[in-house]
């Protein structure tokens, strides 16, 4: 089945690129105290939550892949989606998190924490790196709104880096960036699922 490429999904990895901008701006304000590379997996593991748009930047980086890859990633992807079903045997597509509720979710993520991404290789890439999900953007990098606020650096293995772990949170406009991320969330949901009052459906890898 031939896919045709979505541009909501090009504008979309046109505004996540931002997030790539402010990461390089600390890599170069702080040369060689984050960590962060290609191959470090850390933060890949265990089910994450991710957008109604980030499901269509996947969608778009999976169908580039070589065809013999992404039947590797499929395989991954069907083998990982029956360890969250055998947790959760009464989930059902469209498998909205909502459906779940953010504290079975949490337990589903907790007991299968050490699951790897089925979009990592077995070198510990990402197979869809220029695709990933928002999320996976921002882990690795504290940061401090425009809005006055905080949002922690969720990365797992900070601690085994002295001058990383106390480097502080980096400024950026996230205000602004969640409005016009807020657009794109309900452009996807009219493109996915019909309709974009869906712009808050959140699924998982």
């Amino acid at each position: 089945m031939s896919h045709h490429a979505s541009p909501l999904a090009a504008l979309y990895h046109a505004l996540l690129s931002e997030l790539d901008d402010w990461f390089a701006k600390a890599r170069a304000d702080f040369p060689g105290v984050i960590p962060c590379r290609s191959g470090c997996s850390a933060c890949c593991h265990g089910p994450f939550d991710i957008s109604i748009a980030d499901i269509l930047l996947v969608r778009e980086g999976v169908a580039a892949l070589p065809a013999e890859t992404q039947s590797l990633v499929r395989e991954r992807a069907h083998a990982s989606a029956a360890r969250l079903l055998k947790l959760a045997p009464d989930w059902q597509a469209p498998f909205a998190i909502a459906d779940l509720g953010e504290d079975r979710f949490d337990a589903i993520t907790d007991a299968l924490a050490a699951e790897p991404c089925p979009l990592l290789d077995d070198a510990g890439n990402c197979s869809i790196y220029e695709s990933r999900p928002l999320v996976c953007r921002m882990i690795g990098l504290g940061m401090l709104t425009d809005g006055g606020r905080t949002i922690e650096n969720a990365c797992p293995i900070q601690e085994d880096f002295p001058a990383y772990v106390v480097l502080p949170p980096q400024p950026f406009d996230l205000e602004r960036f969640e409005e016009v991320e807020a657009t794109f969330l309900e452009a996807a949901a009219a493109e996915l699922l019909g309709t974009p009052a869906a712009a808050e459906f959140e699924t998982t890898i």
